[in-house]
């Protein structure tokens, strides 16, 4: 047992400094553009328009520059100063506090009582087997493509999406498998010993975290259904006795770290894969004055 809680803060360190690294790769990485800038005083100075990486960019944090010929934007850095609580390993804070629960709750007292007694409470009032959980636990990852598909744009596009849900489902399969075999904890039906954590919760969660991400510039109330679809498979698990408490909340933990592990991997992929960002655009509008109209084009590359 403490074998595997000292293997798994090790995992979650490693994870972290992964991260960072791939933070400053990033801004390493980053093409500098300069921008000539003529503003109504007629300052003229070269600007180089790099975007702010470690936190969005808010209104706040945006200074417009125009002048009749011309108007562009370029950003600063937001003042504030930088604590664990706004840093990027703060996304890892809520999943590692509740494996650690799960893991915790195998050997202390009180915890072990609260799975049984939930247990117990159950078996008392919950005499019906909840069939819907084996289907519930893919609904969010479903969702993540399905929206897309009817005109509710996603973050990521199709190809982006695949290799993030793919990289958590490897991710969270690992996870789940390896420590179901690991702690070897007995179902509450006394069907076999692979209760600890919950694969259904884990999956369920992984979907519902993408989902909240590629959708919540959108709508937060797409991630807050997926989550709440998420929360309804654990309790169902729970309910038909399949998983005690604490192995649904380590399986949420799960879940939620293995989907944040498949956007930091997604970078990793493109490399392997060749992958290059295309930022050609084109842009035509209409140009109308008093005296003329005609179409305006704009092309990028």
């Amino acid at each position: 047992m403490k074998q595997t809680i000292l293997i798994a803060i090790f995992l979650l360190n490693l994870v972290m400094q992964l991260h960072a690294q791939s933070e400053d790769s990033i801004r390493r990485n980053l093409p500098i553009q300069p921008k000539t800038q003529t503003d109504s005083i007629n300052l003229k100075k070269n600007h180089y328009l790099i975007p702010y990486l470690s936190n969005p960019i808010r209104e706040n944090e945006i200074l417009s520059f125009g002048s009749k010929h011309e108007k562009y934007t370029t950003y600063r850095s937001p003042n504030e100063k930088k604590t664990f609580f706004n840093s990027s390993y703060s996304k890892f804070l809520i999943p590692t506090a509740l494996i650690s629960y799960g893991i915790i709750a195998q050997e202390n007292k009180s915890l072990l009582n609260l799975d049984h007694s939930t247990n117990n409470e159950v078996g008392e009032h919950v005499s019906k087997h909840v069939p819907y959980d084996d289907y519930t636990q893919y609904a969010p990852t479903i969702a993540i493509y399905a929206l897309d598909w009817t005109g509710i744009k996603a973050k990521h596009n199709f190809r982006d999406r695949t290799l993030i849900v793919a990289s958590a489902y490897l991710v969270m399969g690992a996870a789940v498998q390896t420590m179901k075999s690991s702690f070897g904890v007995e179902r509450p039906d006394g069907s076999n010993f692979h209760s600890f954590p919950s694969g259904h919760t884990a999956t369920a969660f992984v979907g519902a975290h993408i989902l909240f991400k590629e959708y919540k510039d959108v709508s937060p109330w797409i991630g807050i259904g997926g989550y709440t679809v998420a929360t309804a498979t654990g309790i169902m698990r729970v309910f038909n006795k399949k998983h005690w408490v604490s192995d649904v909340v380590a399986g949420a933990g799960i879940g939620i770290i293995s989907a944040e592990l498949g956007y930091i991997l997604l970078p990793v992929w493109h490399n392997i894969l060749g992958v290059k960002e295309n930022h050609k655009s084109l842009v035509i509008a209409p140009v109308i004055s008093t005296e003329s109209a005609g179409l305006g084009l704009a092309y990028t590359f």
